[in-house]
């Protein structure tokens, strides 16, 4: 992983979407510190997306906050053009805005599971889709999705959750084969138990059994995801495409 600054990413421009904290503002801050321009993409958390820009410009680098909700279908493509706007074209994208809700398979509404396949698959195509063509023209750029270890165990009240990060896998696959020939690559980064809001507002009881459950009997902090998130965008990674990167203490294994 990246340590040292990569001075082959200070002139590009990265798009992390759910920017505003945990893994996101982890991955908006590392690549910050190789010199890359970053745009903070947040849904609701303007306040905390804005402390990400102020600490990013006060330590030299460069970016920008904009807001959109990824759920609907319009948004992909404006926030792209905004980025492009202020920034540039977009050489990074990670997609890492998701949501968790809770329900049973009996239970769900059509408006729940829709929206979690919106939000945590479609929006990742759809930012795709809009960074192709200037990542194509380039003949060079890195698309790292943010997938979930529910993909492989399951996850009780979370069908839509698990289907749509499963959907998240098929779609980053078939990708790298559409796009290697242009110098783009397409990977996974697959966090297992990470101490994020997300996580902490969902421990409550289950500390101790998820720490059972993982060989190295901790939860992973938020900059242990953001290292291979670095790597995956660095020319390191250059010869990486398709791939499951995990980074869970061992709580899966592939």
């Amino acid at each position: 992983m990246p340590e040292e600054r990569d001075t082959q990413l200070a002139a590009r421009v990265a798009l992390i979407t759910g920017g505003s904290r945990g893994i996101g503002r982890a991955a908006c801050l590392t690549l910050a510190s190789h010199g890359v321009a970053i745009a903070v993409h947040y849904r609701s958390r303007a306040e905390a997306a804005d402390q990400v820009v102020s600490g990013i410009r006060d330590a030299g680098g460069e970016a920008i906050a904009l807001g959109a909700d990824l759920a609907d279908r319009d948004a992909a493509d404006d926030l792209v053009r905004r980025v492009a706007q202020d920034l540039g074209p977009v050489d990074i994208l990670v997609n890492n805005a998701g949501e968790m809700t809770d329900g049973s398979v009996a239970e769900m509404s059509d408006e729940v599971w829709e929206r979690s396949l919106a939000v945590n698959l479609s929006a990742a195509f759809r930012c795709s889709r809009a960074c192709l063509p200037s990542m194509k023209k380039k003949g060079w750029g890195r698309i790292i999705n943010v997938t979930s270890q529910a993909v492989y165990t399951g996850s009780a009240n979370h069908a839509h959750y698990a289907a749509a990060k499963s959907g998240l896998h098929g779609f980053t696959f078939s990708l790298a084969k559409e796009v290697g020939p242009s110098g783009i690559t397409v990977n996974l980064v697959a966090p297992g138990r990470i101490r994020t809001d997300m996580l902490l507002e969902r421990s409550a009881g289950r500390e101790e059994e998820w720490l059972r459950q993982t060989p190295l009997r901790r939860l992973g902090e938020a900059q242990e995801v953001a290292g291979p998130i670095a790597f995956l965008a660095s020319e390191a990674a250059s010869y990486i495409t398709g791939a499951t990167l995990h980074v869970n203490g061992g709580l899966v294994m592939d």
